[in-house]
C-alpha cells in the first residue's frame, strides 16, 4: 500500500511486525475461563485494506484515510453475541488446518471472501471469550486484491461492511462499556461510527492493537455507552 498524502505510515509493514512480536492483550482477570474439554477454539478474521468506496470523515494523521477493517453484524437470533459487530470468524472444524484456516473458510462462508485475494499477516494470541466458552484467536490480513463481499447465510450474518480505521481512532467516535462481573464494574472500549457500535469481544481486539501498534490517540475512558442486547 502506499502511504496516502496525509500520512507516511506504511500499515501492512506495521500489521506485519505486530504478529512477529506479538500482543499482551492485557485483560481483566475477569474474563479469564479456565480452559477445558469445554472450551472451544475459534479464530477470526482481522482484515485490512484500502476502503474503495470513500476515505474516512475524519483527518487522522496516524493512519491513512483509505486504511479500513472488514466487519460484519451478526443476526439477532443467534444465541451468543446476537445482533453484534464483529470480525468474519467462528470455531475451528476438524477440517481445518490450524486458525488461520478456519479464519479464511469462515469468512468465505459468511460474507463470500475470495481468500486468493488476502495475505495473511501471522496469528496472534488468542483469547478468551467466557460468554460462549470460547479460545479465539484473531488472524490479521491485508486485503490485496479486495472482493465483493456481503451476508452470504442471512441466519449469521445480516449485514457486511468497511470501516475506516481514522474514524475508529477519532476520539469523538471512542467511549466505554460497563460490565457487571463477579460483583465487580469492569470497563471495556467501544467504537461508535455513524451510529455502528463496536463493542464487546470486537472492540477489545481492535482497542488493544491500535494502542500496539501506536495508532491510538488520547480518548475520554470515563464516556459510557450502552448497548442494545
Amino acid at each position: 500500500m502506499s502511504p496516502s498524502p496525509t500520512s507516511g505510515i506504511d500499515a501492512r509493514a506495521d500489521l506485519a511486525a505486530l504478529c512477529e512480536r506479538g500482543i499482551d492483550w492485557r485483560l481483566d482477570p475477569s474474563r479469564m475461563i479456565t480452559l477445558g474439554a469445554a472450551t472451544r477454539p475459534a479464530a477470526v478474521l482481522v482484515l485490512f485494506g484500502r476502503l474503495d468506496a470513500s476515505p474516512a470523515a475524519t483527518d487522522a494523521p496516524s493512519v491513512p484515510a483509505d486504511l479500513d477493517v472488514l466487519l460484519q453484524r451478526r443476526a439477532g437470533t443467534l444465541g451468543h453475541h446476537a445482533g453484534q459487530v464483529a470480525f468474519p470468524g467462528g470455531r475451528l472444524e476438524p477440517s481445518d488446518d490450524g486458525p488461520v484456516a478456519a479464519a479464511l473458510r469462515e469468512a468465505t462462508e459468511e460474507v463470500g471472501l475470495d481468500a486468493a485475494g488476502v495475505e495473511v499477516l501471522g496469528a496472534l494470541a488468542p483469547l478468551p471469550v467466557p460468554v460462549s466458552n470460547h479460545l479465539v484467536t484473531p488472524v490479521p490480513a491485508w486485503w490485496t486484491t479486495p472482493s465483493r463481499v456481503a451476508a452470504v447465510d442471512h441466519a449469521e450474518t445480516v449485514d457486511v461492511f468497511r470501516l475506516a480505521v481514522a474514524d475508529l481512532l477519532d476520539p469523538a467516535n471512542r467511549a466505554s462499556v460497563a460490565h457487571t462481573r463477579s460483583g465487580a464494574t469492569v470497563r471495556t472500549p467501544a467504537f461508535v461510527v455513524g451510529g455502528v457500535l463496536v463493542w464487546g469481544f470486537t472492540a477489545i481486539v481492535l482497542s488493544r492493537m491500535f494502542d500496539a501498534l501506536g495508532w491510538a490517540v488520547p480518548w475520554d475512558t470515563r464516556r459510557l455507552v450502552t448497548p442494545e442486547v
